[in-house]
């Protein structure tokens, strides 16, 4: 029986058995007091010499130790649920002790080196990871009852599509062939779309070979969705319905608070043209992406790539706290997307902003196969594949991603993608010890 049950079940009387790892421990002469804790809870043991048998090797536990017990449950004088032991046995003996729950691990590179010790004893780590299982459980039911079917798409791509990003690159050679991880599932998921699968989505992993930081990892996770007959308005709606009924959810309501700011999920959000807000925020009127580049060398920002990214990244972001849907992005810098039928410099496309952070992208997907071969020949990287299953009709659709990461970060007030993640992407150790816990 799991501890919860027996805590939820209790009365006093009442034999039980139960199996758990010993987490403290107090011998006393001839009598002992401990905790044991499963997955579910954590609850007192005691054992009397008199009554417990092999009471000589039971004073000899050792935090760690798994064991199983049986007994009856009682309260102590201070009301506290405990089982009276008439025997145990050791189920797991480790070799290593674990550290105590009290002193905890002191060093955050252990704690995610280790990430087993780090969930033994810091409960709220344990919690954490409890409601990102609850937030990817959540987004998946909502979908599912509006209709989005889940599917599975490739991991392995012959052609890095989808997202501007080096991709990782690893080879199969029963098929002599050069592949990479996919750096985004979108294309395959519109092919989806292409061939009748009308609402679609898939929650999984993707790869992009590039720096790691506080909001970045290798490796992470990400949701993408697509509605045919629909618009990047559509995905707007979509985005800020998900987000607020996930946080209202899982976590009772939709104000939360994140690095000390008060923030709002609840719809409507704000919208904000990029350009303008770009103006705004550094004081003079940026129009275009020639601006972007004279304003970087006026401000004597050097060796950038995207002057518009960094213009957004350091100057924008930063101050879109409640959520912000950023639009009206430059169609040169949206090689998907389609442009808006009033201005063809213009993608109808949107990221979600909040807290300062990217938590997702948006668009109304481009369907013209000449045009995206187009822009696929100006990037590079040509898909023949999905430009030819684009010549056979893709419906007007709106596409949307959200980083599952960032959006764990949000509704458990981190602020490093590393403390959402099991385990993150680490340089090895040449002598991978203990170290300080």
């Amino acid at each position: 029986m799991q501890i919860k049950e027996l805590l939820d079940g209790f009365f006093e009387g009442k034999g039980v058995k139960a199996k758990g790892r010993l987490v403290s421990f107090r011998p006393h002469g001839g009598s002992a007091f401990g905790h044991i804790k499963d997955g579910t809870g954590k609850i007192q043991i005691y054992g009397k010499v008199d009554k417990l048998k092999s009471f000589a090797e039971f004073s000899y536990l050792t935090l760690g130790d798994i064991i199983s017990v049986e007994g009856e449950l009682f309260l102590t004088r201070t009301s506290e649920k405990t089982i009276f032991l008439y025997s145990f046995s050791i189920l797991t003996k480790p070799q290593n002790p674990i550290p105590k729950e009290w002193y905890g691990i002191r060093d955050v590179e252990i704690r995610h080196r280790k990430r087993y010790l780090d969930l033994l004893v810091n409960e709220e780590v344990k919690e954490r990871f409890e409601k990102r299982s609850k937030i990817i459980s959540c987004l998946r039911r909502l979908l599912d009852e509006k209709g989005y079917l889940e599917v599975e798409t490739p991991m392995m791509h012959a052609i890095a599509q989808g997202a501007e990003a080096e991709p990782f690159l690893t080879f199969h050679n029963a098929l002599d062939l050069n592949l990479c991880l996919r750096i985004a599932p979108e294309l395959y998921l519109k092919r989806l779309v292409v061939g009748g699968l009308d609402r679609v989505y898939e929650i999984g992993k993707t790869f992009r070979n590039e720096g790691i930081s506080t909001v970045h990892n290798p490796e992470f996770t990400i949701l993408e969705a697509y509605l045919a007959y629909g618009d990047y308005n559509d995905m707007m709606e979509l985005a800020s319905w998900l987000i607020s009924s996930v946080a209202k959810e899982v976590l009772g309501e939709t104000k939360i608070t994140y690095n000390n700011n008060v923030i709002d999920l609840a719809p409507p959000w704000k919208k904000a043209s990029v350009f303008p807000a770009i103006s705004e925020a550094i004081g003079e009127e940026v129009k275009n992406l020639e601006d972007c580049a004279r304003v970087c060398e006026k401000l004597n920002i050097k060796e950038i790539e995207d002057p518009f990214k960094t213009l957004v990244d350091r100057f924008v972001q930063p101050n879109l706290i409640q959520p912000t849907f950023l639009i009206d992005f430059p169609a040169e810098l949206s090689p998907l997307a389609k442009k808006r039928s009033d201005d063809a410099n213009i993608a109808e496309r949107f990221e979600i902003i909040i807290a300062g952070h990217e938590l997702g992208n948006a668009y109304s997907e481009l369907s013209d196969p000449d045009e995206q071969l187009e822009n696929f020949q100006k990037q590079g990287r040509v898909d023949r594949d999905y430009v030819s299953a684009l010549s056979y009709g893709l419906p007007p659709t709106g596409g949307l991603g959200i980083g599952i990461d960032r959006l764990v970060m949000l509704l458990t007030n981190q602020t490093s993608i590393r403390e959402v993640i099991l385990f993150p992407l680490l340089k090895p150790k040449d002598e991978d010890s203990e170290g300080d816990i």
